[in-house]
């Protein structure tokens, strides 16, 4: 069937930013008293802001509200940001390339001062025909809710759109949604092999991704059910 909108997710797909999530995390977590794993990194990785603030205080122990969390790590992010924009290889490319013959939407769990900060740095505020931000929904990924918001703003159904996600609750989430995917894993970070099962495509370097291979996916596989 053929693909007629795809939608992008931006920390780990167009930013390769999970590092900087990390440093965000651990320094907060150094602040406490506290350790910050990668498995905890991971149990964060994919969802909205409110849900990685509940993450964080559930695995640190923590007696601090999720605004308070939500607060410190976010300018630790955002101030690593002012220092260099941590644009994923390819990625910027990725979106001009498919916006040159489709609708293009971010679906992002992303705090919106991040969401607002890359997409002034970048331009791509001018190229997305929606921008869903996390921020805005109830429920984060892996429910499908994000992206079956950024669908209903381009008007395209979930068996005509494709998704890029990086995390295990991003392709669940585009799964949850009946959507064409493409896993992204960020460097570092790779899928389990449930979750990578799950997508049509596994690419491991945002250059390459092409018009031929959305052609592709949607010539010869059918949306998640």
């Amino acid at each position: 069937m053929p693909i007629d909108a795809v939608v992008f997710d931006m920390e780990g797909v167009l930013m390769d930013s999970e590092g900087y999530w990390t440093i965000a995390r651990d320094g907060f977590a150094r602040s406490q008293g506290k350790a910050w794993t990668t498995e905890d990194q991971r149990a964060a990785m994919g969802r909205n802001t409110v849900e990685w603030a509940r993450v964080m205080r559930d695995r640190l122990h923590l007696e601090m509200t999720e605004a308070q969390i939500i607060h410190d790590v976010v300018a630790r992010v955002l101030a690593q940001y002012d220092e260099r924009l941590p644009a994923r290889p390819g990625a910027l490319e990725a979106v001009h390339l498919a916006a040159s013959r489709y609708p293009v939407a971010l679906a992002s769990g992303s705090p919106t001062e991040v969401i607002d900060h890359v997409m002034q740095q970048t331009g791509l505020d001018r190229v997305f025909k929606a921008i869903v931000k996390g921020d805005t929904i109830p429920n984060g990924k892996p429910a499908p809710d994000i992206y079956n918001e950024a669908l209903r703003q381009l008007g395209v159904s979930a068996d005509r759109a494709l998704g890029i996600e990086d995390s295990s609750a991003g392709v669940r989430a585009l799964h949850n949604a009946g959507m064409f995917i493409i896993a992204a894993p960020s460097p570092g970070f790779d899928l389990p092999p449930d979750v990578a099962a799950l997508a049509h495509r596994l690419i491991h370097d945002m250059g390459e991704f092409s018009l031929e291979l959305v052609e592709a996916i949607g010539g010869a596989a059918s949306p998640s059910t």
